[in-house]
């Protein structure tokens, strides 16, 4: 039986070590990088960067590592968190339990510590020490650089914002969350894909699952922010209704959304079945996001 418990909690504990040299590479004890060390360590789940790692394991268990990699995701993760939370964004107080970088520093430094997380993002991925092939280091940034910019994320947000004022079609508020959300997910399981040399019918397969349960992340944030504890999920609910933004909820309704993540989940486990136990991890993470209450 696959321990999945355990599995996690190797993996995070894997990344967090990861995360903390890269920190500790830059000695100045900074006002920065303290900003930088209390947003990236507060104790995130690490789903991206696990991915990117069950990704890689499910093509090839004896693959290229990528932990660097997972990291880089990671950090490039945090900083649209950091960024999401400022009161020009959602204006949250609260961060899996704790002040957010806004409320625990200030407005500036927050902005400089998620501009900083993104930019050593891609210093970690490009530096001349990594192992991979050229050609493939080169893809993944390109890659990760798409699903974080003005085609992926960022425009996802920028939609996210202008919708406030209106209500969405299904198919609008679909293409919204596959770039705010989806894109990051679907990249970190295809940079994993590809760092372990997957066939074109593997990386096919691969990003069908990603794509899948990025949708499925995204309908379940809706959920929770409507029927989830507070203590659990470390911020407050209601507030995507205060904002008035687009949900899965406000628009299909509560039941239906929730059976919309279990359809994206099964549709993401279904994409994966050619893969042998190697892939065990991928199902279970899809099976988690169903079921996760914070």
């Amino acid at each position: 039986m696959f321990d999945f418990k355990q599995y996690m909690k190797n993996q995070q504990r894997r990344i967090n070590e990861k995360l903390t040299t890269l920190l500790s590479k830059n000695r100045q004890n900074s006002r920065l990088l303290s900003a930088m060390h209390y947003s990236l360590m507060a104790g995130g789940k690490r789903i991206r960067p696990i991915l990117c790692i069950s990704a890689a394991s499910a093509v090839n268990i004896n693959h290229v590592d990528v932990l660097p990699v997972a990291c880089a995701i990671e950090c490039i993760h945090t900083y649209s968190l950091i960024h999401d939370d400022l009161p020009a964004m959602d204006n949250d107080d609260l961060r899996r339990g704790n002040p957010t970088c806004h409320k625990a520093f200030d407005e500036a430094t927050a902005i400089l510590a998620g501009d900083a997380l993104l930019t050593l993002a891609f210093e970690i991925l490009s530096d001349k020490a990594l192992s991979y092939l050229p050609h493939l280091q080169l893809e993944i940034i390109r890659i990760l650089a798409h699903a974080a910019g003005p085609y992926g994320m960022i425009e996802g947000q920028m939609r996210d914002i202008a919708s406030e004022t209106r209500q969405l079609k299904e198919n609008e508020l679909e293409q919204l969350h596959n770039l705010k959300t989806g894109a990051l997910i679907t990249a970190s399981v295809n940079a994993g894909a590809i760092l372990a040399k997957a066939t074109e019918d593997q990386q096919e397969q691969l990003n069908a699952y990603a794509q899948s349960i990025g949708l499925a992340f995204q309908v379940i944030d809706d959920v929770l922010n409507v029927k989830g504890d507070p203590k659990r999920l470390g911020k407050a609910v209601g507030t995507d209704t205060d904002l008035q933004k687009n949900t899965y909820p406000g628009l299909i309704g509560l039941d239906q959304a929730e059976e919309r993540a279990r359809k994206l989940v099964q549709q993401a486990v279904e994409s994966v079945r050619y893969f042998d136990n190697q892939a065990e991890p991928l199902r279970a993470i899809a099976n988690y996001i169903v079921r996760r209450d914070h």
